[in-house]
């Protein structure tokens, strides 16, 4: 198992595969770097070094209870990319994992990022506000802490339906997903997943969005009921410099692994161009 011990003590378990032009992958909440499986292997199948990790306090990562935060999350990124020496990167997050791309990008990379991705990502800011007033009701985040904090076993099977559009009708539901999903999360600290709720859903990265200037694809399902494509993809595609949206009728939130042959078409496009 490769780790890297961080600045302030926080081991980071990292991936590093495979030889060609660099991917580093940064996955959602509550999950960890195996939600990628079925990019990293088409991806090294097709001549790249993929690079994926554990965020701090999820999966093989120590879990430590400290600084859950999408800046800290950015951060972290960073000392792994520098301490891997990765150049010309192409970084690409899902959900929680595309806010700490953009902010990695616009804060961190320091020249070392080619191209981002942001795939059924939180940004520009999820939660509703005087000044997002059509985002998600606070009331729906606090039921996530509570679920999180006293319900986590059976909350993490429950939530795999809509993560995969899985309570629509004519769904091909797969337990093994579902599973898969459920081992992920249980890998990682409650802690971390309690206080990476605040993380996801507050953080407003308007900011970063308008201030970076290297390739962005936004990827999106139209039926994502976890990060609704109106408020985030919609949102993000309008105040980036140098933007790319593709939206997926029917897809939901869990896409990559859903439909992971007709993603993984669309991101090989965008990182060849």
């Amino acid at each position: 198992m490769s780790t890297l011990t961080l600045k302030d003590g926080t081991e980071i378990f990292y991936k590093d595969q495979g030889q060609g032009p660099v991917l580093m992958f940064h996955h959602g909440w509550p999950l960890s770097s195996d939600d990628w499986d079925a990019q990293v292997i088409f991806f090294l199948q097709k001549g790249y070094r993929v690079v994926t990790h554990d965020r701090r306090g999820h999966g093989r990562s120590s879990q430590n209870i400290y600084n859950h935060t999408i800046e800290q999350y950015a951060s972290d990124a960073a000392e792994l990319v520098e301490f891997l020496d990765l150049k010309d990167v192409v970084h690409i997050g899902h959900s929680t994992g595309g806010g700490e791309v953009i902010r990695y990008v616009n804060k961190y990379a320091n020249g070392r990022a080619k191209k981002a991705v942001l795939i059924s990502a939180i940004p520009p800011v999820m939660v509703k506000s005087e000044n997002n007033p059509d985002g998600v009701p606070m009331s729906v985040f606090d039921d996530i802490r509570e679920q999180t904090m006293n319900n986590r076993n059976q909350f993490y099977y429950d939530l795999t339906f809509p993560f995969y559009g899985y309570n629509r009708e004519g769904a091909s539901v797969k337990d093994g997903v579902q599973r898969n999903w459920w081992r992920q999360g249980l890998m990682g600290g409650i802690v971390a997943h309690y206080d990476g709720i605040k993380a996801f859903s507050e953080t407003d990265l308007t900011e970063d969005l308008k201030a970076v200037d290297i390739p962005v694809l936004v990827m999106h399902g139209e039926d994502d009921q976890i990060v609704p494509i109106a408020n985030a993809a919609l949102k993000s595609i309008k105040l980036l410099k140098n933007g790319k949206l593709i939206t997926y009728p029917g897809f939901p939130h869990g896409m990559p692994t859903t439909e992971h042959q007709t993603i993984n078409k669309d991101l090989l496009e965008f990182i060849a161009e």
